[in-house]
């Protein structure tokens, strides 16, 4: 019995009878697992939609089922996490040589590990990452000879993962060349496994499969390297791996939410390799990629025609700077309006059904658009207005002000400060800062206003 097959027809046949955002938020991403003593086990992306279709689809999914398939089931409903107590749990180690080799090959065929969503033409490009999507474009079209090792970092959620993806995908796509992306947990796990023994009482094995591993390829992408601190054995033989790829011009691409100088907790020997190549510091979206990055998932959807502009930006300006908060506030809201009857998705709407998460979004936590919310407030004019292009003197002497309180107040670079200023170049916060300094030396009005603003502000 094709499952999948039974399970392409069952959405076939429901898809025109319900609304395209129903199908698309319940059904599109649900997979029929098996259908076995009389229990048919799907396959759900989240336990709100355990719930949902629980209570709202479960005589159409037993009806159009037994016309399918003939039989009348009972619907089990399981997240991805749950499959593994009904499907029997596969050994992680293997036991002698032989096996080492099957699953070797099949590692060349299928565990590359690489995402296929994750391409370069569906990440989103603007001021904070351009440099960093420029640099990842190099090292896919000429792994080993453009900036070796390659090293990503920033913040969760500002998609250096997607970037490596992405150069993965366009390498595995372009050449012959064998790619490898692991985390760093994986290679501490594959790491400790070569200090098991065989039927044999050796481990020479599991070493020989771990060096097949990690040096018989051409790239080898590591993400959250900062994982690492504290494994020192496991440290010792990244150094060993990373030296061996290296000599042989093998590329390296490593991601970390510091940079190569800020990981105190790895060894030194290791930090100055990261420094060989190119450092690129990844910066949290600005408003207008923010927007960008919501809209182009709402097209991803097929939502265009149903989420307004005014929603797309209330949704930019206050669910914070993390690329999966921003898609989380939309399947927030999409599900949202599926549990209120297919409401209408309007700005009301998107009040009400993101109110608990806003609380925690970039409002309360971005120290900056905290000073650019309070000095807009003083100046009476809108945040938007502030981190606009427009030079008229009642908007860019407050925007001023603003620059120098993100400098004084955070520990915001002059690059950082100018990105959450509508992309400013760092030479115009630094103009700015030097500028506002002066003036409160002599003009005394000013050095009051700002020590008002910095009581308001309350960050020192």
């Amino acid at each position: 019995m094709n499952f999948d097959s039974i399970w392409s027809n069952f959405l076939s046949d429901i898809k025109d009878e319900l609304s395209s955002l129903a199908f698309k938020t319940w059904f599109e991403e649900t997979k029929l697992l098996k259908i076995e003593n009389s229990k048919a086990y799907i396959i759900v992306p989240m336990p709100i939609h355990k719930k949902h279709l629980t209570d709202n689809y479960s005589s159409l999914i037993v009806e159009r089922l037994n016309n399918i398939t003939g039989s009348n089931c009972e619907l089990v409903f399981l997240l991805n996490e749950e499959i593994e107590e009904l499907v029997p749990k596969t050994e992680n180690i293997v036991e002698n040589k032989n096996e080492i080799e099957n699953t070797e090959e099949l590692n060349e065929v299928a565990q590359s590990n690489l995402k296929p969503q994750y391409t370069f033409d569906n990440f989103v490009v603007g001021n904070s990452n351009k440099f960093a999507h420029a640099a990842a474009l190099s090292v896919a079209e000429n792994p080993g000879k453009m900036y070796n090792p390659l090293f990503l970092y920033g913040e969760s959620g500002l998609g250096k993962t997607h970037l490596m993806h992405a150069i993965g995908n366009y390498i595995v796509k372009n050449s012959t060349k064998k790619v490898l992306y692991v985390t760093s947990e994986q290679f501490i796990q594959d790491f400790i496994k070569t200090n098991r023994k065989d039927d044999l009482e050796t481990n020479f094995n599991y070493v020989e499969f771990f060096k097949n591993k990690y040096r018989n390829i051409d790239v080898l992408i590591i993400d959250d390297i900062q994982f690492l601190g504290g494994a020192t054995k496991t440290q010792r033989e990244f150094f060993h791996t990373f030296n061996n790829l290296y000599n042989d011009s093998k590329q390296i691409i490593i991601s970390s939410d510091r940079s190569p100088n800020d990981l105190k907790v790895l060894e030194d020997r290791l930090r100055t390799r990261f420094t060989w190549g190119l450092e690129v510091n990844i910066f949290p979206p600005d408003f207008e990629l923010r927007s960008e990055i919501v809209r182009k998932k709402i097209i991803s959807e097929g939502l265009e025609n149903e989420i307004p502009d005014d929603v797309i930006e209330y949704i930019a300006s206050n669910t914070g700077t993390n690329v999966r908060q921003l898609e989380g506030a939309i399947t927030r809201l999409v599900a949202y309006s599926s549990m209120m009857g297919s409401a209408e998705i309007n700005l009301d709407l998107a009040v009400e059904a993101l109110k608990d998460s806003i609380s925690r979004g970039i409002g309360e936590k971005n120290d900056v658009h905290r000073i650019q919310k309070i000095v807009s407030e003083y100046f009476q004019i809108s945040v938007e207005d502030i981190r606009s292009k427009k030079r008229s003197s009642n908007i860019s002497f407050p925007r001023q002000i603003a620059m120098y309180l993100c400098r004084v107040m955070t520990n915001e670079s002059f690059p950082h400060i100018g990105i959450e200023f509508g992309g400013k170049d760092h030479s115009t916060v630094m103009h700015s800062v030097e500028k506002i300094e002066n003036e409160i030396k002599v003009n005394k009005d000013l050095a009051n206003i700002i020590e008002k603003l910095k009581k308001d502000i309350g960050l020192v």
